[in-house]
This record gives C-alpha cells, sequence and structure tokens, in this order.
C-alpha cells in the first residue's frame, strides 16, 4: 500500500526533522524515513553538498537547497502541508532554537513537530570519529606530527598500567577513560605505521589481523568444535596458538621486559601447561626466592603482580596512617 496523506485546509501541518548519521553510508535510511520523503509536500536541506541528497534525487526525492527561518517554515506548513528539512551534519540549531521561541510566544498555531531519525549508529561507529580524528592531530599538530613507535613505547605502557590500577580500584569513570587512553595508543601506532615507506600497514590491517586470529583460535564458536569450560577454551586457544607460531620453544614470544614477577609467572605457565617438568633453579638470594613464590601463585590461580600490588597498597595505607 502506498503513503496516503489527508490534508486538512485548517490545520497548521507538520515538520519532520530527519536526521542521518555521518558514520552510516549515505542512502541506507530507515522506513520510515522514505515514507516521510515521499509523502512530504517538500523536503529542504540548506546544504547543497549533502551526502544524501544524490541518494534521494535518485530515488524520486524532490529536494529544495534552501534553509528559510521557523517563521518562513511555519509558513510553509500552513494548510496542513507537511515539509521534511534534512538535517545538516551539525544538526539545526538555528532552526529549532526558533521553533521553540515561536512555540512559547502563543503568538502562532504551531505545526506539529516531529524529530526523526533516519539511520543510526552501528555499535563502534564512534572508532570511525577517532580514526578521523587522530589522522587530523597526526597531519596538523606539531607534537604529535612527530611522533614515533620508540618515543611512544613508554605512554603504552603508562597508560597500560593506569587502565589496571581503575579495573583494581573498581572506578568505573576512570575504567572507561583509561579504556580510552589504551585505546588511542592503539591507534596512533596504527596511524603512524601508515607513513612507512616499506611495510606500511592501518588501523584497518591491525583490525583484519585480531579478527582472523579470533575467530582461528574460537573453533568453538565459529567452527565445529566444542567447548563446555573455559579450560577446553584455553586447551582450543593454546593450540590453535602453537600451529600459528610454529615455535620452537614454549618460552618463544614471552617477553622479558615486561616485571619481574610476572614474567616468572608466565614462563611457570607455559611449562605447566605444556606439561614440561622443570625443577626451579637454586640460588643464594632474593631473586631465586621470588621466582619460587611466583611460580607457586601461578600453579594456585593466583597473580602475583595483583597480589603484590594488593600487599603493597596495604603497606601504603599502613604508612600514611602511621604519619596521621
Amino acid at each position: 500500500m502506498g503513503y496516503v496523506r489527508c490534508v486538512n485546509a485548517s490545520s497548521p501541518g507538520r515538520i519532520v526533522l530527519l536526521t542521518t548519521s555521518h558514520r552510516v553510508a549515505p542512502g541506507l535510511l530507515s522506513w520510515p524515513a522514505w515514507q516521510a520523503l515521499h509523502g512530504a509536500d517538500r523536503v529542504l536541506c540548506a546544504d547543497g553538498a549533502h551526502p544524501q541528497l544524490p541518494y534521494l534525487r535518485e530515488a524520486g526525492v524532490r529536494v529544495d537547497e534552501a534553509g528559510p527561518d521557523a517563521q518562513e517554515l511555519v509558513a510553509s506548513c500552513a494548510g496542513g502541508r507537511t515539509v521534511v528539512v534534512v538535517a545538516t551534519g551539525e544538526g539545526e540549531p538555528r532552526l529549532t532554537d526558533g521553533l521553540a521561541r515561536l512555540a512559547g510566544s502563543g503568538r502562532v498555531s504551531m505545526p506539529d513537530l516531529e524529530l526523526l531519525p533516519a539511520s543510526y549508529d552501528l555499535p563502534g561507529a564512534r572508532l570511525l570519529d577517532l580514526v578521523q580524528v587522530m589522522d587530523r592531530i597526526r597531519a596538523e599538530c606539531p607534537w604529535s606530527s612527530r611522533q614515533t613507535h620508540e618515543g611512544l613505547a613508554k605512554y603504552g605502557l603508562e597508560e597500560a598500567y593506569e587502565l589496571v590500577e581503575a579495573i583494581e580500584e573498581g572506578d568505573r569513570d576512570e575504567l572507561r577513560e583509561e579504556l580510552g587512553d589504551v585505546l588511542l595508543q592503539v591507534v596512533f601506532h596504527a596511524r603512524i605505521a601508515e607513513e612507512d615507506e616499506t611495510e606500511p600497514f592501518s588501523i584497518d590491517d591491525v583490525a583484519g589481523g585480531i579478527v582472523t586470529k579470533l575467530i582461528h583460535r574460537h573453533p568453538h564458536v565459529f567452527g565445529d568444535a566444542t567447548a563446555s569450560t573455559p579450560e577446553e577454551v584455553k586447551e582450543h586457544w593454546l593450540r590453535t596458538k602453537a600451529e600459528e607460531k610454529r615455535r620452537a620453544s614454549v618460552t618463544d614470544g614471552v617477553p622479558l621486559g615486561q616485571p619481574g614477577l610476572a614474567l616468572a609467572a608466565k614462563l611457570a605457565s607455559r611449562a605447566r601447561t605444556a606439561g614440561i617438568e622443570v625443577p626451579l633453579p637454586r640460588g643464594e638470594g632474593v631473586g631465586y626466592e621470588l621466582l619460587a613464590l611466583a611460580a607457586r601463585a601461578e600453579e594456585q590461580g593466583v597473580d602475583p603482580e595483583a597480589a603484590l600490588r594488593v600487599a603493597a597498597r596495604a603497606y601504603r595505607d599502613a604508612i600514611r596512617a602511621t604519619e596521621a
């Protein structure tokens, strides 16, 4: 059934403010939006370069490039006419503010006003904004334009530690902010990588790589394998990872630059998971004692780094209490 509109000569009409997302491809509009556009007496858009216009015209919608003020728009609705305004990227604050003032005056018979979202952002759409902002900062900021992977490395460590602290503190606002700071590091490094003369890659390559990895390492989700426990999931992960890396030793790929307790626990985990029984080396000094403690913690399912931080916080609080 086609769109049927009844006109009432005494009606003040109807204004439809049509909003779209610049993060969604032009022309991908909702069915209510297309109904409103095809059923309108007039469609207006103040921006002649609006990305939707070619698609609207291709669909047979006549669009007038005009930006009337509130009073002119109300007048154009007289006699029960429906006018659709295709909002620009910034919205239509001047128009909506003017309509609000007219309605508040009580001197004008106002048309019905409808805000109609014609397209919605998909989950993750704001990441596109981040990529665009980072691209501009890289091009125009005197500091950011000179940064290198090596120069930014320390910030990556700092942000990772701050994220861990936010998690341990249980501060949700801080957690959201620190996740953003970590994400910035990823996007920043990917943007720098685009400029490499011999082996460039982009944020899309980074995302594509991790998507491929996640699918391959979750055959129980994306394939025919089955896993009903976390232990079985870990087994799938380690097996597919080993197939991918084809490492000569279970210790390959363990970053030696990580904190000592985490390094010791990771090595113990690799050996235990591989079923390799290796006696801990014996020696004099605190280092060997810490190695034994880290290995014992890992075997008991305890993160020694996190456990030590909890104890260190308790020590800090005790110091402050004594100072007070």
